[in-house]
């Protein structure tokens, strides 16, 4: 292990101050971790002096997000193309602020590792010129009696003495791949900044009753709530049949240990998630997102900072096919995004393609738990393109609709899964989707309320216990094979 003070980093670090350099990695992450907390404690102890304090505060110095940095000649760079991330292609100077090391020392450790055994050049560490605003310090720590109970005059202290998000600071450029670098100056090591990921770790707790700590590595979206009725059921039972699972959390950060610990209606936040957790945090994560594409871009917008190894949608479709069944399979391979809500983000003449280990897995999961032969397969399950739409009533446009969708070959229509599989491809995490035919609407079969229920209660089991055999084999194969060079462009920050 070895760390020394740095005397020239500060040329091509510019405003950084607190630099070391590291050639390894736990002990640089250890420096990181250090560098944050001071900076979290001075913003907690002035927050502190606000609310009990009889001294009025100070605005805090060196309050800011640590950061980690990499400097690569051109004689030092690995030009080994199967990489899809922990190399950077072109020489020059590398930083992104990062932030709670709780959560994910793990990924920056990593990181680390992978860049200083490819490039053999030293990481750098330091603290930012870049504040940490108050709502994400106490996010790290929440400690506070009664953070509501504020004076009028305190109100206006906090908001003159320290320094609050600000949505100018914070965007998703690099991610969008439009944020063109500058000759000389320094290239981004994430997709995102420390603030943006606080940003979005607050958010997900808004949206889904839980803290961001009990996130898994895999992650299952849906659109109904009997599914996750359904793995709540299951998460249980693994549980008490065996150690690969040590807890399920559910929204309100509780420990569940029975459906009776299960909150329902008005104690349920918008899209609660459900954490089935392994100590190692390759466990998985489940929320239910709604209905419609602007909560799976919300969600995704957000569990995106977590850098998940994989999201799956599982959820329900209309066929489109005169041979398809209710209960038929669509493994998507292909999308028509229809949803709108990344046109600006995304552009739609941009191809979203499928994952080829994630298809693999899911037709794979499909044949252990049904049971099927390649042929029995072929009857009930369709690979094909999935239109996803943001009209829910597009039934009423069927007749104006019929033509695009017979143009598109598609088999099937939804609300969701573009949506996610184009936020996947945005933010480099791998996508997949398997959805379960629940009516036919363009062939004039729609669910009556008794078949609809007969449907759910047949289906929503094997649906979810498919895409949780996909995840393991997904897991089992090695998260490695996953990350897809297809996800990555050709000037990209060496963190996955």
């Amino acid at each position: 292990m070895l760390f020394k003070e740095l005397l020239g980093a500060r040329t091509f670090f510019p405003g950084c101050t607190d630099l070391k350099e590291f050639t390894d990695a736990t002990t640089a992450v250890g420096y990181l971790t250090e560098l944050y907390n001071k900076s979290t404690g001075i913003v907690r102890k002035n927050f502190e002096t606000l609310l009990y304090g009889e001294n009025e505060i100070e605005t805090p110095e060196n309050a800011n997000y640590p950061f980690i940095g990499i400097k690569v000649d051109r004689k030092d760079l690995n030009m080994d193309s199967r990489h899809a991330y922990g190399v950077v292609s072109e020489p020059g100077v590398y930083s992104s602020t990062v932030t709670r090391p709780d959560i994910f020392g793990k990924y920056y450790e990593e990181q680390i590792s992978l860049l200083l055994e490819r490039h053999k050049v030293p990481i750098h560490v330091g603290t930012s010129p870049s504040p940490i605003p108050l709502p994400f310090a106490l996010d790290s720590q929440s400690t506070y009696k009664d953070p509501n109970a504020f004076e009028i005059s305190q109100l206006w202290q906090m908001d003159s003495g320290f320094v609050l998000p600000n949505l100018s600071r914070i965007d998703d450029d690099v991610a969008n791949c439009v944020a063109a670098p500058h000759l000389g100056s320094t290239r981004p090591m994430s997709i995102f900044s420390g603030e943006r990921t606080d940003f979005s770790l607050h958010r997900l707790h808004h949206y889904t009753g839980t803290s961001a700590e009990h996130f898994q590595g895999f992650v299952l979206l849906t659109n109904y709530q009997r599914y996750i009725d359904e793995f709540i059921t299951l998460g249980l039972a693994e549980i008490s049949k065996s150690d690969e699972y040590e807890s399920l959390i559910i929204p309100g950060n509780k420990k569940c240990t029975s459906l009776v610990d299960v909150p329902t209606g008005a104690g349920l936040p918008q899209m609660p998630a459900y954490h089935l957790k392994r100590k190692d945090g390759m466990g998985i994560t489940f929320v239910n997102i709604g209905v419609g594409p602007s909560n799976a871009k919300t969600i995704t917008d957000h569990l995106a900072v977590l850098r998940p190894h994989c999201w799956l949608m599982l959820g329900h479709c209309a066929g489109l096919r005169s041979t398809q069944i209710l209960g038929d399979y669509v493994l998507a391979h292909g999308y028509v995004r229809e949803d709108h809500v990344l046109d600006q983000d995304l552009p739609p003449w941009i191809p979203v393609p499928p994952i080829a280990e994630v298809q693999v897995a899911l037709q794979q999961a499909v044949a252990n738990i049904s049971h099927q032969n390649s042929l029995e397969l072929k009857t009930g399950m369709r690979t094909g393109t999935v239109v996803t739409t943001d009209n829910r009533n597009w039934e009423l446009r069927s007749r104006e609709l019929y033509e695009r969708f017979k143009q598109s070959r598609a088999i099937a229509v939804d609300m969701e899964s573009a949506t996610v599989a184009a936020n996947g491809f945005r933010f480099r995490v791998p996508y997949g989707t398997l959805l379960c035919v629940s009516d036919k609407p363009i062939h004039g079969e729609l669910k009556l309320r008794g078949m609809a229920n007969k449907f759910y209660r047949e289906r929503v089991s094997q649906h979810l216990l498919i895409g949780l055999e996909a995840l393991r084999l997904i897991r089992e194969q090695g998260v490695d094979q996953l990350h897809s060079r297809k996800l990555r462009g050709f000037d990209e920050p060496p963190f996955r």
